[in-house]
């Protein structure tokens, strides 16, 4: 079965530092002689075989010295666990058992409390509760900072040993106390742990005046046949306007975002590109071009919005295709290749920053929204039941039929519709001219 390494939006934050030295002097004032590439690459070479032979020496004196038997293997597989750990936070070695718990993740469906990690800062922190997950429904807010699991600190906790300490048997508890954002408190969270299931569309639904509404979760390996077959029948529906929700929305696989971000663009437009050191990770991505091109988008994003969906609002806003509501993104965005190894293990390794087509750096600042709106609770009102409502109730035999229902508003949202309705009116007073 041949390789496959696949390019996953894992979100990650890079710290760049760049010191420049302006030092006025010549190379032939200071005698320097320019060194080739070949002289440089020999040395390089020395000193990977000097730290090797001392790597094995040492793996050696474990072996024969230390108080306990110790496997081989483990000694190997912790080794290459602190070494990629020593990259940045999200490059990762993967035994074999952690890979398939990875794939069983891109799949989605896996057991824990259902939020989305990275350690930013040196400290564990959510990206975004996924939604109807038990962790959103104990209030987890992007943001939030895990300081304490099970009451152990997460000081120095790598993203994996996280993880694992999150997921476990469906029903079991777990405490997380975290550091609120701006509230400069600490909060205790029990949440029983369930089979997470997540569904890449949780809504495509037609709103009031025609305008079409999709709620995408994440981008799975079905989201882009799930996107367009959503899509097309919204379009059926005569839809003037589309409403793209990506609120707390991770990321997922890069492939799987330029095709839903296609859908929107024509055909060669740019979504996002790459730069990494290796010549073979500075790519373009382009639109392969869709069939939703004329009628106005609005997305929707917050500070929960992250990866793949900042590349989706970051090619519609530099392409001028849609307008981005609602509060700055997470800024997390670097590209992971996952290069699987012949005893099932994985190396996940940062090869490359993503660009918006305008050349903004995604993970340094995020996408900023042309539109900031202040991130609100949902509230709720009571209306009352429609024709169709009442007759339903009928139907199912009740004998009391209220006459009001409560019905969840979602501030946001709200303002997004009045929104879109002027740039429809907008749109129509342009065909008639």
């Amino acid at each position: 079965m041949k390789k496959l390494i696949k390019l996953l939006i894992f979100t990650g934050v890079i710290s760049g530092v760049c010191i420049g030295w302006d030092l006025n002097v010549s190379a032939q004032e200071l005698k320097l002689k320019p060194t080739s590439k070949k002289e440089t690459q020999k040395k390089k070479d020395a000193q990977l075989y000097d730290n090797l032979e001392l790597f094995a020496t040492v793996v050696d004196l474990v072996q024969r010295e230390y108080v306990d038997d110790v496997k081989p293997k483990d000694l190997i597989y912790g080794a290459l666990e602190g070494m990629l750990a020593s990259l940045d936070p999200y490059s990762q070695f993967l035994d074999p058992e952690t890979y398939q718990e990875l794939k069983v993740e891109t799949e989605g469906e896996f057991g824990g409390i259902g939020i989305v990690i990275a350690i930013k800062d040196g400290i564990l922190t959510i990206v975004s509760p996924l939604e109807d997950t038990p962790g959103y429904k104990a209030g987890l807010e992007a943001g939030d900072r895990i300081v304490k699991i099970n009451g152990q600190s997460t000081k120095g906790i790598t993203l994996m040993e996280a993880v694992k300490k999150l997921r476990g048997k469906p029903g079991t508890e777990v405490i997380l106390t975290v550091l609120r954002e701006k509230e400069h408190r600490l909060i205790d969270f029990k949440i029983v742990r369930d089979v997470i299931k997540i569904k890449s569309i949780k809504e495509a639904k037609v709103l009031e005046d025609k305008i079409g509404y999709i709620k995408l979760m994440e981008f799975q390996e079905n989201t882009t046949s799930d996107f367009k077959k959503a899509l097309k029948e919204l379009d059926a529906e005569g839809i003037e306007g589309l409403i793209l929700d990506l609120r707390n929305n991770p990321g997922g696989l890069l492939d799987v975002a330029v095709d839903v971000t296609s859908e929107f663009l024509p055909q060669g437009k740019l979504i996002v590109y790459t730069k990494g050191r290796s010549e073979k990770q500075n790519m373009e991505f382009k639109s392969k071009g869709g069939s939703f091109l004329e009628k106005p988008v609005i997305v929707l994003i917050n500070k929960g919005t992250a990866s793949g969906a900042e590349i989706l609002s970051g090619a519609l806003q530099d392409n001028n295709r849609a307008v981005i509501i609602g509060q700055s993104s997470f800024g997390k965005a670097s590209v992971q290749t996952i290069i699987p190894m012949k005893d099932g293990s994985a190396l996940r390794l940062t090869t490359a920053h993503y660009y918006t087509p305008s050349g903004n750096l995604i993970s340094e600042k995020g996408i900023q929204p042309d539109i900031v709106l202040k991130e609100t609770k949902l509230t709720k009102k009571k209306e009352e039941l429609s024709p169709e409502e009442i007759f339903e109730q009928i139907e199912r035999g009740k004998e009391k039929i209220p006459s009001e229902k409560e019905k969840e508003i979602d501030p946001v949202l709200e303002k997004a519709l009045d929104i879109m309705k002027g740039l429809i009116k907008y749109r129509r007073m342009l065909t008639k001219s």
